[in-house]
């Protein structure tokens, strides 16, 4: 059962904070953290490193959002799969992290993409492991809910461009980054609010019948 083998990844997990300390050593050390030492990687983990620094300091979560969060009595589990040099995870694991602070029940968990296949190729279906995932689990680590790693906003900009242009350039990336700096986070809390509290109803609902 998957459970069980994402209750055996989880000692290898880490915090948040323990995360971002590794991610400062990479940039510290100019590597990344997966096998293969781009520069073009390398230069990611340190845009990363510091987006995640800014939203860590710019960042707030709406009480309306927090309310939906706190709504969730059940302990819950957040487990992220992601690597240093992904965009789109430094744009979503301080928004999770900034949530699991203010919410008891629920407790943010990294693991690294590369190092755990089995969950990956579970998880991820587009056989790239390329994209972070957000899995919500309950007190028993069995699946509530699966998000990530983009907003439904940021996404209809990503296909839009892609259908008029066929790929994502770096100029579309620039774009789609000022884009995320001007939004402050505010689609991806939308849809996370929305996500959680639909998974949650849903499960625990038929759960309790």
């Amino acid at each position: 059962m998957i459970n069980e083998v994402i209750k055996g990844a989880m000692p290898k997990s880490w915090t948040y904070q323990e995360y971002i300390k590794w991610v400062n050593q990479l940039v510290a050390e100019e590597r990344t953290g997966g096998p293969e030492q781009t520069k073009q990687r390398i230069d990611f983990t340190k845009l990363n490193a510091s987006r995640m620094r800014r939203l860590d300091k710019t960042l707030t979560i709406p009480e309306r959002a927090l309310q939906t969060f706190k709504g969730l009595a059940e302990k819950q589990t957040w487990l992220v799969f992601l690597e240093s040099w992904c965009a789109d995870g430094a744009q979503t694991i301080p928004i999770l992290n900034k949530i699991a602070q203010e919410v008891p029940g629920i407790d943010l968990k990294i693991l690294l993409r590369d190092e755990h296949a089995e969950l990956m190729d579970h998880f991820l279906t587009n056989g790239t492991r390329s994209i972070p995932k957000l899995v919500i689990l309950d007190g028993e680590y069995n699946v509530v809910n699966t998000w990530g790693p983009r907003s439904k906003k940021a996404t209809k900009l990503v296909m839009a461009h892609k259908a008029q242009h066929g790929k994502i350039n770096d100029t579309f990336k620039e774009e789609l980054q000022r884009w995320y700096n001007k939004d402050l986070g505010a689609a991806i809390i939308e849809d996370l609010a929305e996500m959680a509290e639909f998974g949650h109803s849903l499960y625990f609902g038929k759960a309790a019948k």
